[in-house]
């Protein structure tokens, strides 16, 4: 009898841990999805940020295109690239 006793109480167990894990995950869900949510707004922000400067600058189409392509390298050469130009890597996605 000892025996079933220790049976259910561990069972009792596994399914309170299944649960908390329940929870844990789709808080995590949630959560995730938030950031996703406002990571892509950022984006949105940056990228209007970005059209707005190029239809503000002075520089033609293909300038801007150019620099766009231009490897770091080729940047310095011609005074196009700087620290802040950079393209930055997003993680987490």
């Amino acid at each position: 009898m000892a025996r079933m006793t220790s049976m259910e109480a561990l069972e009792k167990k596994i399914e309170k841990a299944q649960e908390q894990v329940s929870r844990a995950k789709k808080q995590y869900d949630e959560a995730a999805a938030r950031l996703s949510d406002l990571l892509d707004k950022r984006d949105a922000m940056k990228r209007d940020e970005l059209v707005k400067a190029i239809m503000n600058s002075d520089k033609t189409y293909d300038e801007v295109i150019d620099f766009l392509n231009s490897t770091p390298e080729e940047g310095k050469e011609s005074g196009h690239y700087s620290k802040r130009s950079r393209k930055v890597k997003r993680t987490g996605r």
